[in-house]
């Protein structure tokens, strides 16, 4: 039997725009190191020594706007995986992770299901608790972890527990929703409370067994999903209809806060506390809490500049970012989008993000540099009738087959060399070189060397939308 690691890749981090969007989201992002977060999550068992020996790759639960970007980063660093499972829609965790427990159903190995956007400074503790749990979850118990408090937080859920299990880790007594600030004191004085951290560890029969019992409607849509699914090579598609179909909950409310009343099931939740730095990263200023920090308090990440200014963090991604006479602030500086805030109400920016989608605003779901299979563009420049962008394709990589009804195109080779297909005729272009794509042209670019291939595109017509794209061919399934 191993331990199979189960990344939940679907959430959105509103609360942490402008650098996390819907297509964007936080867990892409190195926001602490130089690892992504989701990087980070797929590294977390490297070197485990416990109870049981670890999968060479772990199953991925994702979104499916941002599954190239995903696979990309998890080869990058090494943690490539074949079992990449798509979401056609979000559905919470608990259909997302019956999805990665069918996967491996007849394997039936012990998931430690982690989500990819949380922060864990300390690998040390985080494995040795892991390796506590183990023995619950191979006696049949749902394990959950939950984080030794340090503080009276009212951000978090809290996992009152009870007397002490032979097989490891704590009885449950009881979950309990986000406290005032009086109830989170209390909690903490007691000692008899933890954060609940999302964090769960269980074979895939007891999943599949719990959710059969207290959620047969979601369990019955997850099966007939995976049954309708197909590979599509890194990736499994799961039938669209019926995961639509299927009930929206959390692993929490699904299934552990119904386990102790659940006659006939014989399955126990079991929680074991873990001091392992960790962070669920929900808001600047938790970001601002785990960070290092300057003589000041301050955070700086990128072209910072601090003058008297004190606890203050600082994101520049574009621009040379200078504060004076700052104390307290959040400043988040992009191409597209510059959030100044007030650290204590950071959670609030995710009404911003609201009253962006309301206004059909694009800042509030991509950025203007946009990630591609083949590589990425930036649209660096637009007005009326005309539009600039750079282009990066990856050594190896080439675009669709395709055609526009609205524009025209010029593109200039900055670097590397240019395969292009244009009309019936295909030529190599070299740095310093280009061509002109007259509107309704059939044309494609591809990078046949070994190092990226960077282009400038203008594109000039009556209609630039990334809708005006006609593909008759594409190495990477888009219609």
């Amino acid at each position: 039997m191993e331990l199979q690691a189960v990344i939940l890749s679907g959430g959105s981090g509103t609360r942490l725009w402008p650098l996390s969007r819907e297509q964007y989201p936080k867990q892409l992002l190195a926001l602490v190191g130089q690892e992504t977060m989701l990087q980070a999550t797929a590294g977390r068992l490297a070197g485990f020594k416990g109870a049981l020996p670890v999968a060479a790759a772990p199953v991925v639960v994702c979104n499916q706007e941002y599954r190239f970007v995903t696979a990309e980063q998890l080869r990058s660093a090494g943690q490539a995986s074949n079992d990449i499972i798509l979401e056609p829609a979000g559905r919470n965790t608990a259909p997302a992770l019956t999805l990665a427990a069918l996967a491996v159903e007849a394997a039936d190995p012990v998931l430690l299901v982690m989500p990819a956007d949380h922060v864990i400074t300390n690998l040390q503790g985080f494995q040795e608790a892991i390796n506590e749990g183990i023995a619950a979850t191979l006696n049949g118990a749902i394990v959950t972890f939950g984080i030794v408090p340090d503080r009276a937080e009212t951000g978090y859920g809290y996992i009152r527990f009870g007397a002490s299990r032979e097989d490891g880790g704590k009885q449950i007594a009881a979950f309990v929703e986000k406290p005032d600030a009086e109830t989170a004191q209390r909690y903490l004085d007691s000692g008899e409370y933890l954060w609940n951290s999302g964090l769960f560890m269980m074979k895939a029969s007891t999943w599949l067994k719990a959710m059969a019992h207290l959620q047969p409607v979601m369990m019955d849509a997850c099966r007939k999903a995976w049954a309708e699914g197909a590979r599509d090579a890194d990736f499994v598609r799961v039938g669209v209809e019926a995961f639509k179909a299927c009930p929206s909950d959390s692993i929490d409310y699904a299934i552990m806060e119904n386990l102790a009343g659940a006659t006939g099931l014989g399955i126990s939740g079991c929680v074991v506390p873990m001091s392992a730095g960790w962070s669920d990263v929900g808001a600047w200023d938790a970001l601002w809490d785990v960070a290092d920090k300057d003589g000041n308090g301050n955070v700086a990440r990128g072209d910072v500049m601090f003058e008297d200014s004190h606890n203050t963090l600082v994101y520049a991604q574009d621009r040379m970012v200078a504060c004076v006479g700052i104390e307290n602030a959040v400043v988040v500086e992009t191409p597209d989008a510059v959030l100044v805030a007030h650290k204590d109400k950071t959670q609030n920016v995710k009404q911003i993000v609201a009253a962006l989608k309301a206004g059909g605003r694009s800042q509030a779901s991509a950025h203007r540099k946009i990630h591609r299979p083949w590589g990425w563009y930036d649209s660096i420049d637009n007005g009326e009738r005309f539009q600039v962008k750079r282009i990066v394709v990856n050594p190896g990589a080439r675009l669709s087959l395709q055609m526009h009804y609205h524009r025209a195109e010029h593109w200039i080779v900055v670097k590397g060399t240019a395969e292009v297909t244009n009309g019936d005729k295909v030529l190599l272009l070299s740095e310093n070189e280009s061509t002109y794509i007259p509107l309704g042209h059939v044309h494609r670019l591809a990078n046949p060397g070994r190092v990226p291939l960077e282009i400038i595109e203008v594109q000039s017509g009556s209609y630039l939308g990334e809708d005006d794209i006609v593909r008759f061919e594409d190495n990477y399934g888009r219609g």
